[in-house]
């Protein structure tokens, strides 16, 4: 992705939230319309809505791989893809979008990103030696990158449940996930967590010694996978037929949103509130696996890159 693959961002004065649905793209346009995704578990249907999801807004860019998005405030977005060029691109929200700025690296696969303080920024990426990379914002300043070894064939989930804890999940060229963490003093060594999965895991933490893990097994269906302070769990099937994926966000204690792309190229969202929805559209054509986040009770953000090769958000507000 160079300068010239960067035009001056349409969107830039368009408010998650704030600006009238008219004015975006919506799913029956650029990004077209869901049809279906697969049968979800029998013990899971649910009635949904979708009246307080917006349309897609096209944020731009021309992404070769994507997205990873965090928020370290009420109403400040950070979204991160790979551009043709393999680098870091970053583009933020906070009363209007930015324009994109390039972060180095040569990258092979999705990046992931999270937050756990004001200020406070962690992106890591697969790079071209198959190693885990990290980078860092400290309110002033972005890091050097920073390798975290390991051999990789897809990733990256990352979730943070403290204060400068961190925790990133990987596919081995085993297929399983494997597990990295950071406790506020040194790196642990490798993890394996098991499984046979297929494409980029996520993760999310809704409370302190809490993470949820979530990736698309061989069977194409989403599976879960947690830990609950003392030990993990075993693999929860959620069923699905999905193409690509994760992305994952929590709102509040014991909520989770999941978010997959079917094999109609559309986003997909399953959540769990004291017992998992079924599945429901929000439409779009999808290439990557999606992203998302939450800055506020019941607020979600989405992120993905379209068949065109742009960044899109979607927001439940």
């Amino acid at each position: 992705m160079t300068t010239r693959d960067l035009p001056h961002d349409r969107t830039a004065a368009a408010a998650p939230g704030g600006v009238s649905r008219r004015n975006l793209i919506t799913a029956g346009a650029v990004l077209g319309a869901g049809v279906a995704l697969g049968p979800a578990p029998a013990s899971s249907a649910a009635t949904v809505t979708t009246t307080a999801w917006s349309g897609w807004e096209d944020l731009g860019g021309v992404c070769r791989y994507g997205t990873g998005v965090s928020s370290w405030a009420r109403g400040r977005l950070d979204a991160f893809v790979v551009g043709t060029d393999e680098a870091l691109y970053h583009k933020w929200y906070e009363d209007g979008w930015s324009d994109w700025e390039g972060l180095g690296g040569r990258l092979k696969s999705n990046p992931a990103a999270v937050s756990w303080g004001r200020d406070r920024i962690d992106v890591c990426g697969i790079g071209r030696d198959n190693a885990l990379w990290h980078k860092w914002w400290n309110g002033r300043r972005w890091s050097n990158w920073e390798s975290l070894g390991g051999r990789c064939r897809g990733g990256v989930g990352l979730s943070s449940w403290g204060r400068d804890r961190l925790d990133c999940f990987v596919l081995g060229t085993d297929d399983a996930l494997w597990h990295k963490w950071w406790n506020g003093r040194r790196w642990s060594n490798w993890e394996s967590l098991g499984g046979r999965l297929r494409y980029n895991p996520s993760a999310v933490s809704w409370g302190r010694d809490r993470i949820d893990c979530f990736g698309i097994g061989t069977d194409r269906a989403l599976w879960h996978k947690w830990w609950n302070g003392r030990r993990w769990s075993n693999w929860e099937s959620l069923g699905g037929d999905c193409r690509g994926g994760t992305g994952a966000s929590s709102w509040a204690r014991g909520r989770l949103d999941c978010f997959v792309v079917g094999t109609d190229d559309a986003v997909w969202h399953q959540w769990y509130d004291r017992g998992w929805s079924g599945w429901e559209s929000l439409g779009g054509r999808v290439k990557h696996n999606p992203s998302a986040v939450s800055w506020a009770r019941d607020r979600v953000d989405v992120c993905a890159i379209g068949s065109d090769d742009r960044l899109y958000h979607k927001w439940w507000d």
